[in-house]
């Protein structure tokens, strides 16, 4: 049973802990089990791994780390190895001799890694690149979670265990908006973010501009309170998306984290950028340079490997070289040449620690002066941060954090401001005993502290009819369509007309298979696919293109991987995507493949609702969802859903839409 209030910190930290190493174990055997019984080319078809990949070196990036482009002429097209990613490379076997890396480009024929150390003979034969497993987000997980038993936060412990409910104070403060645009609940979430101590929620249903109200937030905060704030989210993306904005805001901004993982748009606000381009960044030059002299000259001297100091430590063969005695067979050459080695070695050990202390000079400095420092809430955890404390934390995408994620950033600060929304996708979990990770610090927090919570109320993506399901089942029928948005449809954008029923204004439309396309399963394959479904969305796709909508305005979603790899062959012009690669995302027009259709009636993994709901809340203007009554009906809110739209859009079924298309009508 999920956990809202724990007795103490102890308490706390060992709930955590053992859920974490769970999900850790269950991250890395997913690879290991998956590359010890797969061959390369099963893998590679699943699309974690690419096989046959030719190194050329690129150069050096912001850091130190060294990029080689791998590549090859037909390189994959359904491969998930994105930027950012750490992946093995390695000739043959991932598990034995892989070499870590960090996906730092990635282009349609090639994929740049950045390696901090990479072997000699990368541009030599042909290579592997594997998916694998970031433990160092669980380490820094674990070190949060030991950092807040040990009574080490800034952040009051009692909000955290869930008794802290005498510790809040909510109250507004009067402000003077920097953004004209926002909306009357966008003001009031900002006055009552800024007003509030030590813990406020902004709860951002889709389309209704939780990021927007965030940066206004950070701006009142920086412009006005004069305060420094940390920002982070769980993923990179989103913390570009609100360091891009911010940065138009005229804030003074710094990004934490790995190069490869910064929008390269971005990359000058980088912490490692800006350390490069630092007035004392020159001292740092020099000492490197002194210290590749050094290193040239050591290459003239014995280095005492154990082979050659036979057990004498540094001290003995210094102290032998100095009295010209020689000893266990060493000569008295090899002693001193061994003993000239360790000196230049101290001299190269003394500049390393010089370099280290400008480098940590140079890293204060920029983030003292900085307005807002962001990061992941991953690398919030990193060295430079380490014993910083903030004022404020603005945590944005808050849903899609897990507690202990979250904690990483929340005990550095004194007052947390989070937005996100419970009511769609939260974290996802692989360990079975670990679903407890997907109940967020964000949702805990709404249950027990209500009143530091509110509501944005108006969306600016949506035709009405589109919004109201959404808004009556999962928002309790609160959210309001903008006037710009309540009555858009597809017309506006297109000029061809389409005899296809299912094209016409109507915002929502459902298409009934009536038991005609049956699901099927993979041999060895948890997910579904339906191949008949798969070739009528396919249809509906090109019937789009020809009226002249843009393929970058059309999505198809499904809940199943199976079904988008089959999707993604069918129809590679558009983009295809499960449910979780559509959340924070928007389209002109979106199809929905339901995929179940079975005698039995089981929709399995779709009465995941927030899963549902995502789905339904990402197009514009038009919004088609097809898939079985039958066997959807079987679930009562899809049963609701499909009344809905019989009662306020259009129900379909596959025989009208293939009459009407065949005969014109």
């Amino acid at each position: 049973m999920v956990k809202k209030v724990f007795k103490d910190r102890k308490e706390y930290a060992n709930h955590f802990k053992h859920l974490i190493e769970l999900e850790r174990e269950a991250e890395k055997e997913f690879h290991i089990r998956e590359i010890q019984l797969l061959t390369g080319k099963e893998r590679e078809q699943r699309g974690r791994a690419i096989l046959g990949l030719k190194a050329s070196y690129k150069g050096e990036i912001v850091g130190g780390y060294k990029v080689y482009r791998f590549g090859r002429p037909d390189m994959p097209e359904n491969h998930q190895i994105k930027v950012g990613d750490v992946v093995l490379v390695s000739r043959t076997n991932p598990l034995k001799e892989g070499i870590e890396g960090t996906v730092y480009e990635k282009g349609k024929k090639y994929l740049d890694i950045a390696f901090s150390d990479p072997p000699p003979d990368l541009t030599r034969g042909y290579w592997r690149v594997d998916l694998f497993v970031n433990d160092i987000t669980f380490k820094r997980m674990n070190a949060a979670l030991n950092r807040f038993e040990e009574g080490k936060t800034a952040y009051p412990e009692k909000v955290v265990l869930g008794k802290g409910k005498d510790l809040l104070k909510v109250s507004e403060e009067e402000i003077k908006p920097f953004n004209e645009n926002l909306n009357r609940y966008q003001i009031e979430a900002v006055k009552r973010a800024l007003g509030s101590e030590p813990l406020f929620l902004i709860h951002g249903p889709p389309g209704t501009g939780k990021t927007t109200t965030l940066v206004e937030v950070i701006e009142q905060l920086v412009k006005v309170k004069k305060k420094q704030v940390l920002a982070t989210a769980d993923s990179n993306t989103a913390v570009d998306n609100l360091m891009e904005r911010l940065i138009k805001r005229g804030l003074n901004v710094v990004r934490i984290g790995h190069p490869a993982r910064v929008s390269k748009e971005l990359i000058e606000h980088s912490l490692d950028y800006k350390v490069q381009h630092h007035e004392d960044y020159q001292k740092i030059v020099q000492i490197e340079k002194k210290i590749d002299e050094l290193k040239s000259k050591q290459a003239n001297y014995l280095k005492p490997t154990p082979q050659w100091r036979r057990g004498l430590s540094d001290k003995q063969i210094m102290e032998l070289a100095r009295q010209n005695r020689k000893t266990r067979g060493i000569k008295l050459s090899k002693l001193k040449s061994m003993a000239k080695w360790l000196e230049l070695q101290e001299e190269i050990k003394k500049l390393i620690e010089e370099r280290k202390k400008i480098e940590n000079q140079i890293v204060d400095k920029i983030l003292s002066t900085s307005d807002v420092v962001l990061a992941t809430n991953s690398t919030s955890g990193n060295e430079f941060l380490e014993n910083r404390a903030f004022e404020v934390l603005v945590l944005d995408e808050a849903s899609q954090s897990t507690e202990p994620s979250a904690l990483i950033p929340l005990i550095k600060a004194k007052k947390v401001i989070m937005a996100g929304d419970h009511k769609q996708l939260p974290p996802t979990v692989l360990h079975p005993d670990a679903k407890d990770l997907s109940y967020t610090m964000f949702e805990r927090f709404t249950e027990l502290y209500p009143e530091a919570v509110y509501m944005l109320r108006i969306q600016y993506r949506m035709n009405e009819l589109i919004k109201e399901f959404s808004s009556e089942e999962f928002y309790k029928g609160a959210l309001i369509s903008h006037e710009s948005v309540k009555n858009i449809k597809l017309s506006d954008i297109v000029k061809q007309r389409s005899n296809n029923p299912a094209l016409d204004d109507t915002p929502i439309v459902f298409i009934d298979t009536q038991g005609r396309f049956v699901e099927r399963s993979k041999r060895g394959s948890f997910s579904k696919y339906n191949p008949k479904e798969a070739e009528f969305v396919k249809k509906l796709v090109e019937e789009l293109l020809k009226m002249g909508l843009p393929a970058e305005e059309i999505g198809v979603i499904t809940p199943y991987k199976d079904h988008e790899d089959y999707l993604k062959q069918l129809i590679p012009q558009v983009e295809v995507k499960t449910v979780d690669g559509f959340q924070g995302r928007e389209k002109e027009v979106i199809i929905i493949s339901l995929v179940r259709s079975n005698p039995q009636e089981e929709i399995g993994f779709l009465e995941d609702l927030r899963r549902l709901n995502v789905a339904l809340t990402r197009a514009k203007r038009k919004l088609i969802l097809v898939g079985d009554a039958k066997t959807l009906s079987s679930n009562e809110v899809y049963r609701k859903l499909i009344d809905y739209i019989k009662r306020r859009g259009k129900y379909l079924t596959v025989e009208e839409v293939e009459k009407s298309t065949q005969h014109g009508t």
